[in-house]
């Protein structure tokens, strides 16, 4: 549906010809103004003439461009006539507002019914030159006003000479009435300086400045070139950058004559665009003019026609018809699917005055572009489907491995030039931060669960290899591996078991994971990852929202631990704390009143008593905790948000927006150095070595003394499970991760990211690593750093998200910096675990907003 709301005519516009609706189009293919009789009726089947036009005509000279469309209008001063502009549009309409001083905030057009029909007659009855060969507007115009006489009546030479004069008057720009003006302050600060510093040469100076801004004057000698820009002929700069660079113009000239006796209206398309003149306020080729005059008395209706037309040029259906048209029936067809496609208010039930502001989300057009509606239900159909060559089965042992390696092999090389932006930079930073950050709380939990047989030193390590590994090798590298709670759950079993049963852990482990190598090749080999596009949107949404759900509850658990565990807060100082502690040798005597715990060891007593183990409270550290969390929190999501703000230029905005969570970092990490309270730092290992060395190599044996031979083939049972775990957790990440909505352009590569994972797992065995899959959130944040939004966005028009910079660069670097960080040290031990934790918040807020089924919900 066109950006346009249609108002009913009001008591003044309601004598509308009845027999328009009735009126057949006087056109023939050889004559492209006036003819006989159509070929055929355009309302019977406007959408067929439609669709052959948009699909018939594909020739170079006739390809649809963006329109930029400007609108002037005819005024008088006392004697002097000249066209200034009156309203704009990019894809909304903008408004020069009363006073001429400014323009109105971007808007949907809302056009009067009356209008609508009023242009589809003229366009009837007048003339419509197609491909005209025109070097310059004095040329457009002699062939317009020779169109008018031969065959709209204009018959009087008075009327040809007056309207060609008219109609070559200067174009004023209200862009270069703004810079007129700051021009002549500019010049008034200078008269101050010279009257202040000057005063014997006053007079001669004026003289100076009165002939400046004598050439710089506004009067109808001068173009809008001179007058608006520094630089001759180079428009409004500034505006330009906001139009595609494709753009061709769309001039619109309406206006009353008091010698005219009747309306003239041309539409004109040249052959070739090209600048014709300084017609606009934009140094961009002329495509198209359409010129109005009427008799005197009618300023109001050819305004509205102007806005009508010039509302239809930027919808982009009726833009492809003016530019794809072969006479003017097919031109007078796409007015009526336009009118076709528009909404009718109300005359009672809505003011025209109120401006309706641009929606968010425009609907898209395919439906207009589409012969039926059925068509378009089975192209909506197909894309829902997980339809990829990826998860086409080939039929053959390793097939689909082999598609993958032929699909990605022609990209290998731009997945390294395609990082050469400063975005990637700032993905780096703030991936390296969060999941290092991941690495280290895993490692944590880890060492506990398994009482030191991998920690965090084995994390650090396992997100080295993994990351370079995977982003080298394969098939989609947007993925990031990382922990995951099932993992987690499933390593503390395997140990758990081994307890329980006095086994070796480590040994048994490498099996099970020699097991898990073997499943996954198997999985591999018969391409059955292409069962992947049995999973529906709706276990992908579930499963994301899931991860992302745990992610923010785990931020704020690991907040909950700093009061609880690592600095709780006296929430009663008024209350003493009690200093009651006695050392008992038996139940019933007390020895001591003391509180010193070796003394009470050496005579083998017991310290009993509330003063005995006193709370160790740190005063406002939990609070100052809270503060870098949500301040963490808050900083990257109003810099993400930064990037749509109106402040500062794009390239400003689009920088910081970009290093959002780093900036946010840095100011938080600043001001818990400059308040000085010993919040928790990030540790970081300063060795290379095991987490407990005593326990085991960094080489695992397969056999150990404790283990019975049957246990290494039983392993295959629990194998069997982390099979399950990893290709689940693998390939439903991956298939988010590859969501058309993402406009991914490379592809992805099931079946070769599941062989790399396959051989991870196996290294992570041998050397005593926990095993590593694809991180839903981890991969979400990747995609979300990435993405690229258009930088030349119409006035009102959000910015339009283009695609994902596709490489392997970035997470190539967040590998080889996780495994640097033992030689970090001295730098992150500065960053407060309150600020990582408000990254995790952040991480699972935004990648919950992202998730169709939260706005669903919402």
């Amino acid at each position: 549906m066109p950006n346009t709301s249609l108002t009913m005519p009001s008591e003044n516009e309601s004598n509308t010809n009845n027999a328009l609706s009735e009126h057949s189009i006087p056109v023939s293919n050889s004559d492209l103004y006036l003819g006989e009789n159509p070929p055929y009726k355009v309302s019977d089947n406007v959408s067929e003439v439609i669709q052959q036009l948009m699909h018939n005509v594909n020739d170079e000279d006739h390809q649809a461009h963006h329109i930029f469309c400007e609108m002037d209008v005819l005024h008088r001063e006392g004697e002097a006539i000249e066209w200034k502009e009156s309203a704009r549009w990019v894809k909304y309409e903008e408004d020069v507002e009363d006073g001429g001083e400014r323009w109105s905030k971007p808007h949907v057009a809302s056009l009067s019914m009356h209008a609508l029909f009023s242009l589809k007659k003229s366009i009837i009855d007048g003339a419509v030159l197609l491909d005209i060969d025109a070097s310059d507007i004095s040329s457009v115009i002699d062939q317009v006003i020779t169109t008018w006489q031969q065959h709209s009546g204009m018959t009087k030479s008075n009327e040809r000479e007056r309207a060609r004069d008219v109609l070559l008057k200067q174009h004023k720009h209200l862009y270069a009435k703004r810079r007129y003006k700051a021009n002549l302050e500019k010049l008034r600060s200078v008269r101050s300086l010279y009257d202040l510093h000057h005063s014997h040469v006053e007079s001669k100076s004026l003289d100076n400045l009165k002939s400046v801004s004598s050439n710089q004057s506004l009067d109808s000698g001068v173009t809008s070139g001179e007058s608006g820009e520094l630089h001759p002929n180079k428009g409004n700069l500034h505006f330009m950058r906001k139009i595609p660079k494709d753009a061709e113009v769309a001039n619109m000239m309406v206006g009353e004559l008091e010698s005219l006796s009747k309306q003239y209206l041309a539409f004109v398309r040249l052959h070739k665009s090209r600048i014709i003149g300084e017609l606009t306020e934009v140094t961009l080729p002329t495509k198209f003019l359409f010129i109005l005059l009427s008799p005197v008395g009618h300023k109001h209706e050819v305004q509205e026609i102007g806005r009508s037309m010039s509302t239809m040029m930027v919808d982009e259906i009726f833009r492809e018809v003016a530019y794809k048209c072969r006479n003017k029936s097919e031109l007078v067809a796409g007015i009526e699917e336009f009118m076709v496609q528009g909404t009718v208010l109300p005359p009672g039930g809505w003011d025209p005055k109120i401006r309706i502001e641009p929606p968010l989300r425009v609907p898209s057009q395919q439906m207009r572009r589409n012969s039926s509606a059925s068509s378009l239900k089975e192209v909506e159909e197909v894309e829902e489907d997980h339809f990829d060559p990826t998860l086409v089965r080939s039929g053959r042992i390793f097939g689909g491995l082999i598609n993958d390696f032929k699909r990605k092999l022609p990209w290998y090389a731009s997945d390294f030039k395609d990082c050469l932006h400063v975005q990637c930079l700032a993905s780096v930073i703030f991936l390296f931060l969060a999941t290092f950050t991941q690495n280290v709380t895993f490692g944590g939990i880890l060492g506990s669960k398994t009482k030191g047989y991998m920690g965090t030193m084995e994390c650090i390590l396992t997100a080295a290899l993994s990351g370079v590994v995977f982003a080298l090798f394969s098939g989609q590298p947007l993925n990031i591996l990382g922990s995951t709670g099932p993992m987690l759950v499933l390593e503390t079993i395997i140990y758990q078991f081994c307890q329980d049963n006095d086994w070796d852990f480590m040994p048994l482990r490498f099996w099970v994971g020699m097991w898990t190598v073997l499943i996954l090749l198997i999985v591999v080999a018969f391409d059955m990852s292409a069962l992947v596009k049995y999973i529906t949107r709706f276990t992908e949404e579930s499963f994301a929202c899931l991860i992302a759900i745990i992610f923010i509850v785990e931020a704020f658990d690991k907040l909950a631990d700093i009061g609880i565990k690592i600095a709780p807060m006296n929430v009663n100082p008024d209350v003493p704390i009690s200093n009651n502690c006695s050392c008992f040798q038996n139940s019933s005597l007390a020895v001591a009143n003391s509180n010193n715990e070796t003394a009470c060891n050496l005579i083998n007593g017991t310290l009993k008593g509330d003063g005995c183990n006193p709370p160790s409270y740190k005063d406002n550290v939990f609070l100052m905790s809270i503060l870098l969390f949500l301040g963490t929190f808050t900083i990257s999501m109003a810099l993400k948000m930064f990037r749509a703000g109106t402040c500062f230029p794009t390239i400003v905005r689009q920088i910081t927006s970009d290093f959002a969570v780093f900036i946010a970092i840095i100011v938080m990490s600043g001001i818990d150095a400059a308040v000085g309270l010993d919040t928790p730092k990030l540790t970081v290992p300063t060795k290379f070595q095991p987490t407990d060395p005593s326990k085991r190599d960094w080489v695992i044996n397969p056999i150990s003394s404790k283990n019975p031979w049957w246990l290494y083939i039983a392993a295959c049972l629990p194998a069997m499970l982390a099979s399950i775990l990893v290709f689940l957790d693998q390939q439903i990440t991956s298939v988010i991760v590859n969501r058309k909505e993402n406009k991914l352009v490379k592809g992805g590569g099931y079946h070769l990211d599941m062989l790399v994972v396959a051989v991870l797992i196996g290294l992570c065995s041998l050397f005593g690593l926990p095993w590593y899959v694809a991180a839903t959130v981890s991969a979400l944040a990747h995609i979300m750093s990435l993405k690229r939004e258009s930088e030349c966005n119409a006035p009102g028009e959000r910015p339009v998200f283009l695609g994902v910079r596709e490489q392997r660069v970035t997470a190539i670097c967040v590998g080889i910096l996780s495994g640097l960080s033992v030689l970090l040290t001295s730098i992150l031990k500065i960053i407060p675990m309150p600020v990582l934790y408000g990254v995790f918040l952040y991480m699972g807020v935004v990648a919950l907003s992202g998730m169709q089924l939260m706005t669903s919900t919402s």
